[in-house]
């Protein structure tokens, strides 16, 4: 494949531009592509090289490895809340995951998931703030906050408006697993494929049929509404996103999932 890649081969996001493609692979899958500090730089670096290609059509958000993304990077969340200001530290992070997915809706160019592993937390925000998503037949998903003494906060800026409200209630309270299938029967994503690479590509020939400008403004146009939610919102959810991370609650949450034991409340 030709074009052009990012200059660092350890980056966590490696970019690569080809023709009117773009694509951005999550590229830690030791820890099963955590949103980590790494992480949401690459992010951030491989929209803006995107946004100012010209010859860029459309962005295509991936992963290697057998997860798509596990959510926030718990180690470093853990090493957090041992600061002195454990508040403070989890107020950044959650502020730092907003602008992330604000840059995803609000990116000028239609961005495209496709996934073919698993998605966790805040991996749902990532999935729910693309245009259009596909998953593959080894996708499952599960909003595990609430498992873990937080709940999802930051994401939901995304994740609600494309979920029916049942599916919401059930999926954020119960924590539960699901499949490609049912991810496409409840609006998180438009498509569950067999073969996910074709598929995206297929959408991606439609895409370009659009001209930049209609391209654009036709994002912006069906975003507004979710733009205006974090507008609204997202200062409020940082806030209470950093309030439960700096409980006892979400310490022993956390603490106990570094450990692949049960928390207190589940024994």
């Amino acid at each position: 494949m030709t074009g052009s890649q990012s200059p660092d081969s350890g980056a966590a996001v490696r970019y690569e531009a080809d023709g009117p493609v773009a694509t951005l692979t999550l590229d830690t899958p030791h820890n099963r592509n955590a949103i980590s500090r790494a992480l949401l730089t690459g992010l951030h670096d491989g929209l803006a090289a995107a946004a100012r290609d010209a010859a860029v059509r459309a962005v295509v958000l991936t992963h290697t490895g057998g997860t798509f993304c596990a959510g926030a990077d718990l180690s470093e969340a853990a090493e957090s809340g041992e600061s002195a200001d454990p508040a403070a530290q989890a107020a950044a992070r959650t502020e730092a995951m907003a602008g992330l997915l604000r840059a995803l809706v609000a990116h000028p160019k239609p961005i495209v998931a496709r996934v073919d592993g698993h998605v966790r937390a805040g991996g749902m925000g990532l999935v729910a703030a693309c245009d259009l998503a596909v998953a593959g037949p080894r996708s499952s998903f599960a909003l595990t906050e609430a498992r873990l003494g937080l709940t999802a906060a930051i994401v939901s800026l995304t994740v609600l408006p494309r979920l029916t409200s049942r599916a919401a209630a059930r999926y954020h309270l119960t924590g539960e697993r699901f499949d490609a299938a049912e991810a496409a029967r409840i609006g998180l994503v438009d498509i569950a494929a067999d073969d996910p690479a074709a598929e995206v590509a297929r959408l991606v020939a439609e895409l370009r049929r659009g001209s930049p400008q209609g391209l654009a403004e036709s994002k912006a146009l069906v975003n507004a509404e979710i733009l205006a939610g974090f507008d609204a919102r997202a200062d409020e959810l940082a806030a209470l996103s950093a309030r439960l991370f700096g409980s006892e609650e979400a310490r022993e949450g956390m603490m106990a999932f570094l450990q692949k034991r049960d928390p207190w409340w589940a024994q």
